[in-house]
């Protein structure tokens, strides 16, 4: 099994651990060992999840303003963990591979191993939630056709992104490619870089 094919066994099971109670408050029941790479991705599509549904319900348009706040303050907070995981799972992969020889000609790819891997985690979703609407009785067929096609876009997706995220960690394990992480040094979050926070104390 490839590395992207266990991801999107993982992945497809945290779906549909939370699709159980679909409700975005239920605490997480990771099966995986703690500090696996399969622990990891879990909890990174966990995370995912929740925060898609959180973005679903800060649309309403009838939500109450109070909530839409909290709710927002939730997404901040989850935008922030998926970053620290995203930068966890490539100190795995640089931990990994720290070993390689690389080749003289090496390349740099254009992004890190975990940025790829969450896109992948986000495409599952994106697959799960547009699957559900081909199934939906109360649609139209025509609404029905359109997911479909999209559908047919996002599964091709699927498989060239896990061609290619399957590639570039085969060629960093041959040398042929070298990685190299930058910490994204988000400033919203931080009080002494984001000047609405420091210029209120």
């Amino acid at each position: 099994m490839t590395f992207t094919q266990n991801s999107w066994k993982i992945f497809e099971q945290s779906i549909a651990d939370y699709h159980k109670k679909d409700d975005v408050d239920t605490p997480i029941a990771n099966p995986y060992q703690i500090k696996t790479i399969e622990y990891y991705l879990y909890l990174k599509n966990w995370i995912d999840t929740v925060q898609w549904h959180l973005e679903d319900i800060i649309r309403n348009p009838e939500i109450d303003p109070v909530e839409a706040l909290k709710i927002k303050r939730r997404i901040d907070k989850s935008n922030q963990d998926r970053t620290d995981l995203v930068e966890l799972i490539d100190s795995y992969f640089l931990d990994k591979y720290k070993d390689v020889k690389i080749s003289e000609n090496a390349t740099i790819n254009t992004e890190s191993p975990a940025w790829a891997v969450d896109r992948f985690s986000i495409l599952a979703l994106k697959i799960f939630h547009m699957q559900e609407q081909v199934l939906r009785t109360d649609s139209t067929e025509e609404h029905k056709a359109q997911c479909q096609n999209k559908l047919n876009v996002l599964l091709e997706q699927k498989k060239d992104l896990g061609t290619a995220i399957d590639q570039l960690l085969e060629d960093i394990a041959s040398g042929k490619k070298y990685m190299k992480v930058y910490k994204q040094m988000k400033m919203y979050n931080d009080p002494n870089l984001n000047p609405v926070l420091y210029g209120s104390k």
